[in-house]
């Protein structure tokens, strides 16, 4: 499974998006966030645009995690 290397809400506030920002300025939707604040995987999309408003590549803030018990496939 996917798992975020930070906390990205965290981040984007440093950087100067607030979740108001977010919002009023229609950068990230509501179910996005939410999904952030949980800690859930965002979609493509989205992923695209943190990567944008943060400057980083995908995996800067992603990493793959094998979350199966026995993973001797």
């Amino acid at each position: 499974m996917f798992v975020y290397k930070f906390n990205v809400l965290d981040s984007l506030k440093e950087a100067g998006y607030n979740t108001t920002r977010l919002r009023k300025e229609k950068l990230l939707g509501e179910n996005a966030i939410q999904s952030l604040r949980r800690g859930e995987m965002v979609g493509i999309i989205e992923l695209e645009k943190i990567c944008r408003l943060l400057d980083m590549q995908p995996g800067n803030i992603i990493k793959y995690v094998d979350d199966t018990p026995d993973n001797k496939h």
